[in-house]
């Protein structure tokens, strides 16, 4: 496991969510081919089950953003990758790094970090004063209607954004970049041609579209290297199993999620 200490301040930090992706769902389209550009930078090409913090974005993100990413499945509790100081932390450990601060956007902001947003679903819009809460958090914070739900090409907007922010990057400065993927979000039936329905299909569609886009920014980031990449759901989508539908509640399509944390090496000059 990666030891938070061995890596901040060194490294830059690419924090990844994909909006209401389901576990089964990125395991499926790996394992069928469907992600290729997931599978080259995932460590040993697989993703890890795990369990979230939260069953709908906001409280998801607030944990993950206080520096309780999603746990294992199993009984075990390694420590944590990053912690705020608390009076009492019982996932604490050896290799967890702990901010003086009371989230780790702005821990990192504190080290020296330029920290950039950009948003996907609503609760990262700035349209609204919640919308505001999570974004409000950044130093830089991007959000349109091009990179939000309704847009079928908003992974191709918020890689363009990402690309930008990585050719502005000064190179003295480390960076905190964090992207809410929304194509993964519903609606994900537009992924399938006829389709008017969202679907555990159609998922598996909208993901693979994403990872088409996400592989301009991951050929990109060894350029301004090393990271410490960490890829996740915030939460899963019900698609009807026990009668359940959506997210927000209770079930294990919800709570059961990808993650994976793995280091991107700097490319080495002239290579």
């Amino acid at each position: 496991m990666i030891d938070g200490n061995e890596v901040i301040p060194s490294h830059h930090v690419l924090l990844i969510t994909f909006d209401s992706l389901r576990y089964d769902v990125a395991r499926a389209v790996l394992h069928g081919g469907g992600s290729p550009n997931l599978e080259r930078v995932l460590p040993d090409g697989l993703w890890e089950e795990r369990r979230t913090q939260g069953s709908f974005t906001l409280p998801a993100h607030v944990s993950f953003f206080s520096g309780f990413l999603p746990v294992p499945s199993g009984p075990a509790r390694p420590g944590r990758l990053f912690a705020c100081h608390s009076m009492r932390g019982t996932t604490i450990r050896k290799r967890t790094y702990v901010f003086d601060a009371p989230d780790i956007v702005t821990g990192l902001s504190g080290l020296g970090y330029r920290t950039v947003c950009i948003g996907g679903v609503g609760f990262f819009s700035g349209q609204t004063k919640l919308g505001r809460v999570l974004p409000g958090l950044f130093q830089e914070s991007h959000w349109s209607p091009e990179t939000g739900t309704d847009d079928p090409e908003s992974t191709r907007h918020q890689v363009d954004i990402a690309l930008e922010v990585l050719e502005k990057q000064p190179a003295d400065k480390r960076l905190f970049l964090f992207l809410n993927v929304s194509a993964t979000h519903t609606p994900t039936h537009v992924y399938l041609p006829g389709e008017e329905e969202d679907s555990w299909e159609s998922q598996c569609a909208a993901l693979s579209y994403a990872d088409r886009h996400l592989g301009r920014l991951f050929q990109a980031l060894p350029d301004h290297g090393p990271w410490l990449g960490l890829f996740c759901a915030d939460h899963g989508e019900a698609f009807g199993e026990d009668g359940y539908t959506g997210h927000g509640i209770a079930h294990p399509s919800v709570w059961t999620v990808p993650y994976a944390e793995t280091t991107i090496a700097a490319r080495e000059a002239g290579a």
